[in-house]
């Protein structure tokens, strides 16, 4: 029996959902009694399917998106629809119509974005798993923010099909859990997951064109300590800020294209203005860099096996302050390469907000990847809920 009155009540502080679906109930199979909760863009038969779109604030989903299917036939209860950024451009989940949402861990901070209603909800315990979608990070900044556990799957290994896009070509549903034994049960239920090995010691970036926060930088070595072996130090022909930037203006254009006659906030109007007015020379130049990145870090993950890098290179901010335009630098290298990426809680700050490190590997290593991502887990022992939290 789920208590839908209880969940309403530790909801109202966080507005990590936005709806709730009180008629959901458990069925059969790998995932039953599990609770899972569904980002805004995802399909969820007759539940408002909005985007985070005032626009389509009332447009229910026909169907379950395929997904949000093989949950249901694996036994989970899909309680629910969350908030999430406007559209799921930004990683701050301040959402101009259905109102900010709060990161469990300090209320008036920001949970991170995209997904930042899935990343409070688990962190919170309002569900014990959610969808979010990663297009440059937004299932795994939204993991570092709320200090839980955050998979993106190789983007050929999962279905599309019920998300409302941002940029099909970096676009990748995907799970956060409190555990890495949940997010993986959810990971192997959604997408395909191969246990190929991991061959390599791994590398990890040098840091090119990102301003990382001490304290982020701590944790990180933290993290490298833990790792069987050092990694090698690579580094990437353009600044990462530069590539963040040419995959920024990929999904403005295509939101734009997508979007195109909708209403909608002001500051989103003015982010979708970016990819079309970029002259032909300019756009022909980032997908230069966007292709040439591709083709390096699934170079360096063929190489390696692995790179391991900070998720987000800045601790939680508060919702009065400026979102960081760096959020995504380092989350957005596995989406333009197409690869799987699990973040992971590996530190605090000085005053009690969480820190994230994330793993990308090859497709087809998913299983080696979770595998890698479970040993510096019990290393760093990193995780911890909430203490405000549900």
């Amino acid at each position: 029996m789920i208590d839908f009155d209880a969940l309403e009540a530790a909801n109202a502080p966080l507005n990590a959902f936005t709806d709730f679906d009180r008629a959901a109930s458990f069925g059969e199979g790998p995932l039953a009694g599990m609770t899972i909760g569904v980002k805004a863009n995802i399909a969820v038969a007759g539940m408002p399917w909005h985007a985070g779109l005032a626009a389509f604030e009332t447009r229910l989903a026909e169907r379950d998106a395929d997904t949000v299917a093989l949950l249901r036939q694996a036994g989970a209860a899909i309680i629910g629809v969350l908030g999430m950024e406007e559209g799921a451009l930004g990683a701050k989940s301040d959402n101009p119509h259905f109102g900010p949402v709060h990161n469990p861990h300090r209320l008036g901070f920001s949970p991170g974005g995209s997904s930042g209603g899935s990343g409070a909800a688990v962190a919170a315990g309002l569900c014990e798993a959610a969808l979010g979608t990663d297009t440059m990070g937004s299932v795994r900044i939204p993991a570092s923010h709320c200090g839980v556990y955050g998979f993106k799957p190789a983007t050929a290994s999962v279905s599309q099909e019920g998300l409302e896009p941002a940029d099909l070509t970096l676009d990748a549903i995907g799970p956060l859990a409190r555990d890495l034994a949940t997010l993986e049960r959810v990971a192997r239920v959604i997408s395909g997951f191969g246990d190929d090995p991991l061959e390599g010691a791994g590398a990890t970036l040098v840091e090119h064109g990102v301003d990382v926060h001490p304290e982020v930088a701590q944790a990180f070595a933290a993290a490298l300590a833990a790792l069987p072996m050092p990694p090698v130090q690579v580094a990437l022909s353009h600044p990462q800020s530069r590539i963040r930037f040419a995959g920024f203006i990929g999904v403005s254009r295509e939101m734009a294209a997508h979007l195109r006659g909708v209403a909608t906030s002001d500051k989103l109007a003015k982010l979708l203005t970016y990819g079309p007015r970029r002259n032909l020379a300019d756009w022909a130049e980032d997908r230069e860099i966007l292709a040439r990145t591709r083709a390096e870090v699934q170079a360096l993950v063929e190489e390696h096996g692995f790179l391991i890098l900070p998720t987000v290179p800045n601790p939680p901010f508060s919702h009065s302050d400026p979102e960081p335009p760096a959020q995504a630098d380092f989350t957005c290298l596995a989406n333009i390469a197409g690869l799987p990426s699990i973040s992971f809680p590996a530190g605090w700050t000085a005053d009690g907000l969480p820190i994230g490190v994330q793993l990308v590997g090859p497709a087809g290593a998913e299983g080696a990847l979770f595998a890698l991502a479970r040993q510096l887990d019990e290393h760093l022992r990193a995780y911890r809920p909430p203490s405000q939290g549900a």
